[in-house]
């Protein structure tokens, strides 16, 4: 009887692939157990959720409900393309998602190569605290600090010895709100870079080393291929996500002055949605800004998987 019953034990620990998936229907209840709560929550929060995009094809009434407003179409879809701020909306978008990928995607890369570089790693825990303490300060605390730094009376203006109000300058709203990014966002986006090049091989780079290669040569031969598949993939979400820009930071850097080049799609799609109420107009933007986000990303993964060698996402 006891060889009897540790022969199943033995199986489903010893028979690989064929042993785990026959503990796992033996024990199916223990898995539907731990299984069954996160799939209820991403199912409330995350599907059900999908069926209020219906409010972009309706002209949505909060006392009837949404199955029992108006159908009314495209109408909300073509008021918003027809508009004449739909252009300007779209370019400042455009512009800070584009500019901040060109200038900002890089950073991190370099940071994680400079960090790579640290031997002692006492110092190196000491300078990844520093680079990634930014990331923990909320949006609207980084934004206050900017405006402060920025203001008449700020430090900035006190170094340059001049009265600049940059935060009233639509010309300048953009390279604040990038570079204001880079710093907050940076050097916590190195982690992943940072953790890939640990799988590079110490000894090719021993040996780069002692064939006299320089600094610049053992990155492109060592370094550089053990996180390229990490650079593809985070290039095609951020390329991905072009359009797909929060409305809180933008939000809290605007003023009266700088609406030219402040107001974008989603500060739009809030003043619109709560400040103003028209929840179907609303809606029927942010579901814009939503498809062309899946277009952008399906197509930015096509055009790199061509361009690396059929590796995309």
């Amino acid at each position: 009887m006891k060889k009897n019953s540790s022969a199943p034990a033995k199986g489903a620990q010893g028979g690989g692939v064929q042993g785990t998936l026959l503990y796992v229907r033996q024990h199916w209840q223990l898995y539907v157990l731990f299984l069954l709560p996160a799939l209820a929550l991403t199912l409330i929060f995350k599907y059900i959720p999908m069926g209020g995009i219906l409010i972009a094809f309706k002209n949505y009434n909060p006392f009837k409900g949404i199955m029992a407003s108006e159908w009314v179409g495209f109408k909300h879809f073509t008021r918003f393309l027809s508009s004449p701020d739909f252009l300007l909306y779209l370019a400042n978008t455009l512009k800070l998602s584009v500019y901040g990928l060109l200038w900002g995607f890089p950073i991190p890369i370099l940071l994680a190569f400079l960090l790579n570089r640290i031997e002692s790693k006492g110092i190196k825990k000491k300078v990844q605290l520093v680079l990634y303490m930014p990331n923990f300060v909320s949006v609207i605390v980084l934004c206050g600090i900017v405006r402060i730094f920025l203001s008449v009376t700020g430090p900035v203006n006190m170094l340059l010895g001049t009265k600049i109000n940059f935060m009233t300058m639509p010309e300048a709203f953009r390279s604040i709100y990038i570079i204001s990014g880079i710093w907050q966002g940076a050097g916590w986006g190195s982690i992943m870079y940072t953790a890939s090049l640990s799988n590079a091989s110490q000894e090719l780079k021993e040996a780069a080393v002692i064939d006299g290669a320089n600094i610049f040569q053992q990155i492109k031969a060592v370094e550089w291929p053990a996180i390229k598949d990490m650079v593809v993939i985070q290039f095609i979400l951020q390329a991905g996500n072009i359009m797909s820009i929060g409305f809180e930071k933008a939000y809290a850097l605007q003023t009266d002055l700088n609406m030219k080049t402040s107001e974008i799609i989603a500060t739009y799609v809030y003043k619109k949605g709560l400040i103003d109420g028209d929840y179907s107009f609303s809606t029927a933007v942010g579901l814009f800004n939503t498809v062309i986000n899946v277009i952008l990303i399906l197509s930015v993964n096509k055009i790199v998987a061509k361009m690396n060698d059929g590796k995309g996402l």
